[in-house]
């Protein structure tokens, strides 16, 4: 059996204004979400390690050290850690092998640094022994970070940047290429036994500084984000 349907066809009417007016007010009554106030996180502050080598009496390295440590504050952002090896004390040298020895009480605050300034007299045309066992102590905690140097002595104490260079180096450590060979701090003291030298001696050390800084800053992002090869 057919069944016969009757189906009727009614036009659409598109009304072009209607759908206009519609979308011109759904776009106006959007609400409007203030934006958020940004938020700049201070930078961190870096750490800065001088170390003072000397730990024979009358020593001057103190009062280099004071100089330089004055000159990091001048810089701002800098935590500066001042080691004096006069009062650091390491295990004997029995327990020492190849790449450190035993945590030690110094080890955590070279760790902690990001990168170093040495203060060095020039003693038998080299550095201390005191140094040469701070840096035999430890390893992993210097790798891969700068460090400038800052001798003294008679004649400026340029033999003993020139071997501390090699130790650093040894130690996948940068050293700046400006150094502060300094000739006879002592006979440039002031009344109150602070180390007072020429503008120019002053102004070799900022450049110093700032250089240290520059590879701090490069090397620093290395170790987080380019792994050392092995």
């Amino acid at each position: 059996m057919v069944i016969a349907m009757d189906i009727t066809v009614y036009p659409v009417r598109f009304d072009f204004n209607i759908c206009l007016t519609l979308r011109v007010m759904d776009v106006t009554t959007q609400t409007q979400h203030p934006s958020s106030p940004s938020t700049t996180s201070a930078p961190a502050r870096k750490r800065i390690a001088v170390i003072s080598s000397s730990v024979r009496d009358g020593r001057m390295s103190p009062t280099i050290a004071d100089w330089v440590v004055a000159a990091l504050d001048q810089t701002g952002g800098v935590e500066v850690d001042l080691i004096d090896l006069i009062e650091i004390s390491l295990p004997d040298d029995s327990q020492l092998y190849p790449g450190g020895g035993p945590e030690t009480a110094v080890g955590e605050r070279i760790e902690a640094a990001e990168a170093f300034v040495f203060i060095t007299p020039e003693y038998n045309h080299s550095y201390p022994a005191s140094l040469k066992r701070l840096i035999d102590w430890h390893y992993q905690e210097w790798k891969l970070k700068p460090a400038t140097i800052v001798a003294y002595g008679v004649q400026g104490g340029h033999a003993a940047i020139d071997h501390l260079r090699g130790v650093l180096a040894e130690l996948n450590m940068i050293t700046t290429r400006r150094c502060m060979g300094l000739p006879a701090p002592w006979e440039s003291l002031d009344d109150t036994e602070r180390y007072v030298p020429a503008d120019s001696v002053t102004k070799a050390l900022t450049s110093a500084l700032a250089e240290l800084s520059w590879w701090s800053d490069v090397l620093t992002d290395a170790r987080t984000n380019r792994p050392f090869p092995a």
